[in-house]
C-alpha cells in the first residue's frame, strides 16, 4: 500500500507548481503515515488472535482451580463438625470467666520480630505497602502479651479463637496446615503459686473430655526446669540430672515427696523451693481430680522462646499410630493442645520492662477436627449440617399458601423452619429430605387434616405420626421440641460421661 501511493505522487509531482508541490509534499507525509500505521494494525492481527486462541485453547487447560498450599475449604459437614467443637470450647472457657477479645490478622513485624526463636522463619511478611512493615501473625500468644502492654492490664482472663498463619510444611492428614484456627485461654495476673497453672490444666482435661475423643494424657515437660536450675538458679548439672532420674519413674505426688526428703537436692533452697511448687500443682491436680492425666516426660521440649517456666500438652493416646484414614483408620495428630508459663512477654512491650505473669494454653482445633471429620466418614458419627427443627410438608397439591402460612407462624416464635420451594413437591421426597438432614419434626398438612382442622406431626426417626390441633400448633410444637431437645442433650451428657475407652477401640478396630 505505501509503495502504491509513492508511485502515484512521483507521478503527478511532475505536473505541479512549486507551491503546490509543498502542500502536496505535506498531505503525502500525512497519508504516507496513516499508510504505515495502518500496515503495521493488519500485520498485529494474526499475532493477537494467535495469542487469543493459546489462551483460549491452552490457557483454562493449564490453570487448575485449587486452594493455596496448606489451605482447604470446609464444606457444610465440615463447618457443622467445627462449629460444634467451638461451641463446646467457648461454653467451657466462659465457665471458668474467661472473657474474649480480638487482635489484628497481621502485626507489626517488630512486634513479632525476636519472640519464637528458630520459629520465626515461619512468619509470613506481606509486602511494603509504602507505610508500615507487617507480618501476619504467628500465633495469639504474642498479640495478647502487646495487648496487654499496650492497654496497660495487669489482670485479665481471656479467651480468643482466630485464625494464624505460618509458612511451614503441611501435613493436611494430621490436621497440619499454614492457615488454621487456634482457640486460647490465658491467666494474666499476680497470684498465688501454682493456682492459675492448676486450672489451666483442668480446663484442658474439661475440654477433651467434653469432645468425647477417647483417652488422653497431658505431659508435663521437666526440660524446662532443668534449664531454669543450671542456667537461672545456679544448681549443677550433676544435681539437675538426679533430679531428671527421679522424674523418669513418673511416681506423682509420692515421687515429690521423696525428692523433697532428699538430702543431695534439698541442699539447695531454689530446688526445695521449685520442688515444694511441684507438691503444690500435684495436690491441686488431686483436688480437681486430674491426678489420674498428668504425666511427665523428658522428651518433651520448648517450641517457643516467650515460655519461662514448665510446659505442658495434651495428647490422645489412642490415636498416636493411626496414620491412614482412608482405609478405615483414624489420623495420626501428635498433640491436641499445648501451653505453658511465660511470665517476661508482657515486658518485652513494656517501655519499663514491667512483667506481667501469665500462664495459659491453646486447643490445636485442626487436629481435633480432622479426628472427628474422619470419623464421620468412616461412619461413626453424624453431623447436622443445620439446625432446622421444623419441616412444614404437604401431603398434596396446592398447599403452598397453606405452608406457607404454618412457616410464617413458626418463623415469628424463633422456631427454625423449612419448606420445599416446589409448588406440588411429592412427600416422598419430602420426608427423605428431612432424613438426609437429620430434621428431627416434620408438620404435614393435607386436604383431609385442613378439613379436620389439625395436622400431622412426625418424628423422623421413629417415624410415629400424631395429630394436633391447628389452634395450638405453635404451642404443641414448641412442647415438642423442647421435650427431644432435652431427651438429646441427655444421650450427649451420657455419651460423653460414659465412653469407655475400650468401646471406643472397638469401634475403631
Amino acid at each position: 500500500m505505501a509503495a502504491t501511493l509513492i508511485c502515484n505522487f512521483a507521478k503527478l509531482s511532475g505536473n505541479l507548481s512549486y507551491s503546490h508541490l509543498m502542500v502536496s509534499n505535506i498531505m503525502f507525509l500525512k497519508y504516507l503515515n496513516f499508510s504505515f500505521r495502518l500496515c503495521h494494525q493488519i500485520n498485529q492481527v494474526p499475532k493477537s488472535l494467535e495469542v487469543k486462541t493459546s489462551l483460549t485453547n491452552h490457557g483454562l487447560e493449564k490453570y487448575t482451580l485449587k486452594t493455596p498450599k496448606g489451605t482447604r475449604d470446609y464444606g457444610p459437614q465440615q463447618m457443622a463438625i467445627r462449629e460444634h467443637v467451638f461451641d463446646k470450647i467457648i461454653r467451657c472457657f466462659k465457665r471458668h470467666g474467661a472473657e474474649t477479645i480480638d487482635t489484628p490478622t497481621f502485626e507489626l513485624k517488630e512486634t513479632l520480630t525476636g519472640k519464637y526463636g528458630e520459629d520465626s522463619k515461619l512468619i509470613y511478611d506481606l509486602a511494603d505497602q509504602g507505610g508500615e512493615l507487617l507480618s501476619l501473625r504467628y500465633d495469639l500468644t504474642v498479640p495478647f502479651a502487646r495487648y496487654l502492654a499496650m492497654n496497660r492490664i495487669t489482670c485479665f482472663k481471656r479467651y480468643q479463637i482466630a485464625k494464624v498463619y505460618r509458612r511451614e510444611n503441611p501435613v493436611t492428614s494430621r490436621g497440619r496446615y499454614r492457615e488454621f484456627y487456634q482457640c486460647d485461654f490465658d491467666i494474666a495476673g499476680q497470684y498465688d503459686l501454682m493456682l492459675p497453672d492448676v486450672e489451666c490444666v483442668k480446663t484442658v482435661v474439661e475440654i477433651l473430655s467434653e469432645l468425647n475423643l477417647g483417652d488422653f494424657m497431658i505431659k508435663w515437660s521437666w526440660e524446662e526446669v532443668k534449664a531454669e536450675m543450671i542456667e537461672v538458679k545456679g544448681l549443677s548439672p550433676k544435681v539437675v540430672e538426679k533430679i531428671g532420674s527421679y522424674i523418669q519413674r513418673n511416681d506423682g505426688l509420692n515421687l515429690v515427696e521423696e525428692l523433697i526428703n532428699s538430702e543431695d537436692l534439698t541442699s539447695s533452697g531454689t530446688a526445695r523451693e521449685g520442688l515444694e511448687a511441684m507438691k503444690l500443682f500435684f495436690k491441686y491436680c488431686e483436688i480437681y481430680g486430674i491426678i489420674n492425666k498428668i504425666s511427665f516426660d523428658l522428651s518433651l521440649a520448648r517450641g517457643l522462646d516467650y515460655y519461662t517456666g514448665l510446659i505442658y500438652e495434651a495428647v490422645l493416646t489412642e490415636f498416636s499410630h493411626r496414620t491412614n484414614s482412608l482405609h478405615g483408620h483414624m489420623p495420626s495428630v501428635g498433640s491436641v493442645a499445648g501451653g505453658g508459663r511465660y511470665d517476661n512477654l508482657v515486658g518485652m512491650f513494656d517501655s519499663k520492662c514491667r512483667n506481667v505473669p501469665c500462664v495459659g494454653f491453646s486447643v490445636g482445633i485442626e487436629r481435633i477436627f480432622s479426628i472427628m471429620d474422619a470419623r464421620t466418614h468412616m461412619g461413626l458419627e453424624k453431623q447436622r449440617t443445620t439446625e432446622t427443627q421444623i419441616y412444614v410438608a404437604s401431603a398434596q397439591k396446592n398447599m403452598t399458601e397453606e405452608r406457607m402460612k404454618i412457616c410464617k407462624e413458626l418463623w415469628d416464635v424463633g422456631i427454625n423452619t423449612e419448606q420445599s420451594y416446589k409448588m406440588n413437591p411429592k412427600l416422598l421426597d419430602q420426608l427423605q429430605y428431612c432424613e438426609e438432614r437429620i430434621i428431627p419434626l416434620v408438620v404435614i398438612i393435607g386436604e383431609t387434616e385442613l378439613q379436620k382442622g389439625v395436622v400431622k406431626l412426625r418424628y423422623v426417626t421413629s417415624r410415629e405420626e400424631i395429630e394436633i390441633e391447628r389452634d395450638k400448633l405453635v404451642q404443641e410444637i414448641t412442647a415438642h421440641i423442647s421435650t427431644f431437645e432435652y431427651e438429646t442433650h441427655l444421650k450427649e451428657c451420657s455419651s460423653t460421661i460414659h465412653l469407655k475407652p475400650e468401646t471406643s477401640n472397638s469401634l475403631l478396630s
